[in-house]
């Protein structure tokens, strides 16, 4: 998931009520495991239910609750996949009986085309698919319907986004009057990442205008113009003109704003090899080129690598964030479908270099930001850039997923139980940091004693991803497991939704 919210904060909340877990613990089974994230989650289901449900989130320190998804209810839309997988029939329940009653064509703010279609259309998508296949009888069949069709009624309201001259949709809309914020340009992840869900809405629907629409706005990606926007083969710059579909920038990244774009590519070959064999060969290049031109080292930690970013000046920027984490998983993922062993190395390259980001932390949570540009190190962390190779620029962790994420996808691709533990190590960490008497908030530095004080909101991914890859390290095997090679019958969204992998009628 890929978003940043301004935050406010309070500081002083007592500590965790659950005490934290170490990896020196064997006496852990992996069922226990599995049961802690389980508790941890309904913790987090109660709090939000309690303090803020319908809302969009719980503030898990001042009881209270934002909006910030158009008061649709986005933290139980985003539980709804997680709490199927860990089978809780009564959060199901819950969630369902909410999802009936919004009304999608009514909000009072500006709605986020990106946002709401990776967590309320593809948290009702998911759950359908799920319920409809490998959790069918977790609750009443009849009550299942209710997710596809409120997807299309929120799809429906949200098309006209893509009625633009290019088919480049706005990102920013307003529901009510049918208008826009006026940008002239959309962000490649934006724009990049909403074919899988549209894609597969139109397959159960039976109704192709949703892919249609998404990907048309992708054939601009995949046929990018001009040239000089693409420096390396696959690489292509971070926004999109909206009038004409041509690329507007030549900056290259695989962090925020460019990062799911990448993520897609190689999701949408799992979804169906036999439509989107394009979108393979665009990522094979994109992963090629950046294995070449954007792997970068650590001058005091030449064993980690980290992915560069890439400016229209020719130079490489040595700074990276937690979203882009998310990389590892993703060459692990193409590793292993492709069966190239090359990709698969670079991924656990990546999956070392952003566990370390959390492994050098006095909490052992990554920060939001950081670089290894020798040149820029600040004098009170320079023995810890000596040391991991990296120093902080924003301390802030939010609850987010993608470093739990590839070490999750490490995990499943090699069977190395070394990737389980970073998993736990991590949950503990958040659980030890993050929790509070009602739910998990942010903290404001991972480098400092206690987190540096906790961050008041509970993101809506905090049930949707972060605890679901913690679970599904410890879980039993099931359909929805990520699997080696070409065996996967779900592909996961950029917010952790399972998608059933398309097959023909």
């Amino acid at each position: 998931m890929r978003t940043l919210l301004a935050l406010s904060a309070l500081a002083g909340l007592a500590a965790a009520t659950l005490p934290a877990y170490t990896v020196n613990r064997p006496v852990i089974r992996r069922d226990s495991r599995a049961d802690a994230v389980k508790e941890a989650f309904s913790h987090a289901w109660d709090g939000y239910y309690t303090y803020a449900f319908p809302h969009d989130e719980l503030h898990p320190i001042s009881n209270g609750f934002g909006d910030s998804r158009n008061n649709w209810g986005a933290s139980a839309v985003d539980a709804l996949s997680t709490a199927i997988m860990m089978r809780n029939a009564t959060i199901v329940n819950q969630i369902i009986d909410h999802i009936a009653t919004i009304d999608y064509s009514k909000t009072g703010t500006m709605v986020s085309l990106f946002e709401t279609t990776i967590r309320y259309l593809a948290g009702m998508i998911s759950g359908y698919d799920l319920l409809k296949g490998p959790a069918a009888g977790l609750v009443e069949d009849s009550r299942v319907g209710v997710l596809l069709e409120q997807s299309k009624n929120l799809a429906d309201v949200l098309k006209f986004a893509f009625d633009t001259p290019s088919g480049v949709p706005y990102n920013m809309i307003n529901i009510t009057s049918r208008g826009n914020d006026g940008a002239t340009t959309n962000g490649l992840a934006v724009t990049g990442t909403l074919v899988l869900e549209w894609t597969r809405l139109s397959d159960l629907t039976g109704n192709d205008e949703y892919a249609r629409l998404s990907q048309k706005a992708e054939d601009y990606l995949l046929h990018p113009e001009p040239a000089r926007y693409e420096p390396f083969p696959g690489l292509i710059g971070s926004a999109v003109n909206i009038n004409d579909g041509s690329l507007a920038n030549g900056h290259i990244s695989w962090s925020g704003g460019a990062d799911s774009y990448y993520e897609y590519l190689i999701k949408m070959y799992v979804y169906d090899p036999e439509r989107f064999g394009l979108y393979r060969d665009r990522w094979v290049a994109a992963a090629e080129s950046s294995i070449a031109h954007l792997a970068s080292h650590p001058s005091s930690r030449p064993d980690l690598t980290f992915l560069a970013t890439y400016n229209e000046e020719n130079q490489l920027g040595l700074s990276s964030q937690h979203l882009t984490c998310f990389d590892g998983g993703s060459f692990l993922l193409g590793g292993t479908l492709l069966d190239r062993q090359d990709f698969v190395d670079f991924g656990l390259d990546l999956v070392a270099g952003c566990h370390e980001t959390y492994n050098s932390t006095l909490t052992g949570i990554g920060p939001e930001d950081f670089s290894w540009d020798s040149n820029g190190v600040p004098d009170d962390q320079r023995v810890l850039f000596e040391s991991a190779g990296f120093y902080i620029t924003n301390g802030q962790y939010i609850l987010r997923p993608e470093v739990i994420e590839s070490f999750y996808y490490a995990w499943r691709v090699t069977g190395d139980e070394t990737y389980r533990e970073w998993v736990w190590a991590a949950f503990s960490n958040v659980n030890k940091y993050c929790r509070t008497a009602s739910g998990f908030a942010g903290l404001h530095d991972v480098d400092a004693e206690n987190g540096g004080g906790r961050i008041d909101n509970q993101e809506s991914f905090i049930f949707a991803e972060v605890l679901k890859y913690s679970y599904l390290a410890f879980a039993p095997e099931d359909e929805w497991q990520v699997q080696k090679g070409s065996a996967n019958t779900f592909v996961y969204n950029t917010e952790a939704h399972p998608f059933k992998v398309y097959t023909p009628q």
